[in-house]
């Protein structure tokens, strides 16, 4: 069984399999931190997705490389909006997404899906089902890493989905450490999804509380 799961490795270069290692021990920490709401979800979702970003365009994820590239930039904003604070007070907790908000995230998906479809035909990429796949997370993902930046309790829906359907993917590819990686993920976005709904209730219970950042 060990060997059916990590035979790929043999053949990689040592210094590939040391930064996907890396890569998913401070993924796995961002994703906890988010469940927690805690702002170190940023710094370590840094560190993980410049690895990723770098990883998955020699291994031609071209959607998912874009996707991390896309976290890089995402992360410096959601660190920066996260802390906003007003009267000593976090102005954006934990809310639920309005009508302008689906809006704005129904044009990135559609924009997303166009673009990397372009990208995939100009790299003439489109080889293999999980090219197509891709191409359809990457949509999800942009969606839900725009969505965690502004602290949107529905980031965790969009995590859940993509999360769940990219263990086949990386495992198909050879990237066992990566698809179980993304099997903890789907794990951790379940329960973060009802943490932050216990999170958003007490808000609702108590408007007057004062939300400070971790």
């Amino acid at each position: 069984m060990i060997e059916y799961l990590f035979s790929q490795y043999a053949t990689y270069p040592t210094s590939e399999i040391i930064l996907e290692l890396v890569a998913v021990f401070f993924g796995l920490a961002s994703v906890w931190f988010a469940k927690k709401d805690n702002i170190w979800v940023f710094p370590t979702g840094l560190v993980s997705t410049f690895i990723y970003a770098y990883l998955l365009w020699k291994w031609e994820l071209l959607g998912d490389s874009m996707i991390n590239g896309y976290y890089f930039v995402m992360s410096i904003y959601g660190w920066y909006h996260w802390t906003r604070k007003k009267d000593n007070v976090v102005e954006f907790p934990i809310s639920v997404v309005t009508k302008s908000e689906k809006l704005t995230a129904s044009i990135i998906f559609i924009l997303t899906l166009v673009f990397v479809f372009l990208v995939y035909q100009y790299f003439d990429k489109f080889i293999n089902w999980y090219n197509y796949v891709d191409t359809l997370l990457t949509a999800i993902f942009f969606v839900g890493m725009w969505l965690m930046a502004r602290r949107k309790i529905e980031n965790w829906i969009f995590w859940i989905v993509g999360d769940f359907f990219s263990i086949p993917l990386y495992f198909c590819k050879g990237y066992t450490f990566t698809s179980l990686q993304y099997l903890i993920f789907t794990i951790l976005a379940v329960l973060a999804y009802l943490e932050w709904k216990s999170i958003l209730s007490n808000q609702e219970i108590i408007p007057e509380k004062k939300f400070v950042v971790k």
